[in-house]
């Protein structure tokens, strides 16, 4: 739920940015879709994901495994990437309760101190991150009595602070469970739904402060630079 700015440098209740509105040749949000599978001939879920957003006008999708097989991320060609776009997001298989290596590689090399967080490291203040991803497990299993014990907010902890850290707004992840037991005509009505989600946070029908990660404060860094865009326009 959006929030406003606390003592502690974050939000926690009700706050409204202008979130602007689409136009022929200008999207409410640029979104940029990082996504990794290391073994994407043998997907199901995430090739179906994938191809329900292929085409989307003002969707910059970028296969990590495919741009850097020998995971040699160019750190200056990634971070001119994410100054272009509003809203990023890392499309991938939970692999381990995580994601593939290459994420976590990406994360190291292109966020770096001082230009992502830490001292001067501001440029990422006022977007969003998003993790779209597909479990093996059903839903059931992710919770505190659950086999899995938790539930996948949680598990993505790590993918909420670096939000946080880097200034940004964390989304509530978009999941689809049980991928390979689904049925095509199920499996292809969310994978709509993704491009439904997708689609409309691009076209600013979707308000991206009305879909943080519940129980996430946005932080100060965010907050400031969202005023500071409006007080420019």
């Amino acid at each position: 739920m959006p929030a406003i700015l606390t003592g502690q440098g974050s939000v926690s209740s009700p706050l409204s940015f202008d979130i602007p509105t689409t136009s022929a040749n200008k999207p409410a949000m640029r979104i940029l879709v990082l996504f990794a599978h290391p073994r994407f001939r043998q997907s199901v879920v995430q090739k179906a994901m994938l191809a329900a957003i292929s085409g989307l006008e003002q969707v910059t999708v970028r296969d990590l495994y495919a741009e850097y097989p020998s995971f040699m991320i160019d750190a200056a060609r990634e971070q001119e990437m994410l100054l272009t776009h509003d809203l990023i997001v890392l499309q991938h298989p939970f692999y381990w309760y995580s994601s593939p290596a290459i994420i976590k590689e990406w994360l190291d090399i292109a966020l770096e101190e001082g230009w992502a967080y830490g001292n001067g490291g501001n440029k990422l203040h006022g977007k969003f991150l998003l993790n779209a991803v597909s479990t093996g497990g059903p839903q059931d299993a992710y919770h505190s009595k659950g086999r899995n014990r938790f539930r996948i907010a949680a598990l993505l902890a790590p993918f909420d602070q670096s939000a946080y850290l880097c200034g940004m707004g964390w989304l509530q992840p978009f999941v689809i469970h049980s991928g390979r037991k689904l049925d095509p005509a199920t499996l292809s009505g969310r994978a709509e739904q993704y491009r439904d989600l997708i689609a409309g946070l691009r076209d600013g029908r979707l308000d991206p402060l009305k879909h943080l990660a519940e129980g996430y404060a946005l932080p100060a860094g965010f907050v400031a630079a969202r005023k500071v865009r409006e007080h420019a326009s």
